[in-house]
């Protein structure tokens, strides 16, 4: 039953009318479609902006889930930002689902979805289709993202996520993120912000639990230049 839900939500959010994603990546982290059976996870995903007009705005997301079985994970989480001079306000609170729909050769398949409750503005509905292939020390992923503003003048905001990690020793993993604005239906691909750079990730097990630690930098590019440098990445995670 979940199933066509999921694919209606998709098919309604991308059918909306149809500007971009708002500083892609800022808290934000690349979904994988793998789902393990009763695993509980509290994350703690932080950006910050560094250099340019934009240095020292920040985000910080929090983020607990619940794997139901190996098909269904769900999670609520809220959103804190802070900009040079103000406080940090809590902005945002949702829930999310991702759904495993299955494998494509070696690819696994999910569907994510997401209604986001805005505490200054418009709520927001947001999917992504999540794509991931892992082959031993190598784990690449892929979101495609598609948000919607619940205004009815508010166009479907294009966007993607991706990553690429190698398992270097032990729990010890290298590689990279990119986050970045795709456009509208109405104008795909423009000129438009992107961010991309390194990250390193340790894991370790210290009281029983596995504690993940990752922290990285993504350099601007395109558009994203006229506001920053770049954005500093870290991540806490804890499953149970």
């Amino acid at each position: 039953m979940l199933r066509p839900i999921l694919c209606l939500a998709m098919f309604t959010t991308l059918a909306l009318p149809q500007s971009a994603l708002a500083a892609p990546g800022m808290g934000d982290e690349v979904y994988g479609a793998e789902i393990e059976t009763g695993k509980v996870e509290l994350e703690s995903r932080y950006g910050a902006l560094a250099g340019g007009p934009a240095d020292g705005e920040d985000a910080l997301k929090l983020e607990a889930a619940y794997s139901v079985n190996d098909r269904l994970r769900v999670a609520a989480l809220g959103e804190f930002e802070h900009t040079p001079g103000s406080a940090r306000k809590a902005t945002a609170m949702g829930i999310e689902a991702i759904y495993r729909l299955g494998k494509v050769g070696d690819v696994s398949v999910a569907l994510y979805g997401e209604y986001e409750v805005a505490f200054d503005g418009a709520d927001k509905v947001e999917t992504k289709l999540i794509l991931q292939r892992r082959k031993g020390p190598l784990d690449l992923r892929f979101n495609l993202i598609a948000e919607k503003p619940l205004d009815s003048h508010a166009p479907v905001e294009l966007g993607y996520a991706a990553s690429a990690d190698y398992r270097v020793i032990g729990d010890v993993s290298l590689g990279a993120r990119a986050f970045g604005e795709l456009g509208t239906f109405n104008r795909a691909f423009p000129y438009a912000e992107h961010y991309v750079g390194p990250v390193a990730k340790v894991e370790f097990e210290p009281f029983g639990q596995e504690i993940e630690l990752e922290a990285g930098y993504l350099f601007a590019v395109g558009k994203a230049r006229q506001d920053t440098k770049g954005q500093v990445r870290v991540m806490l995670g804890v499953e149970f």
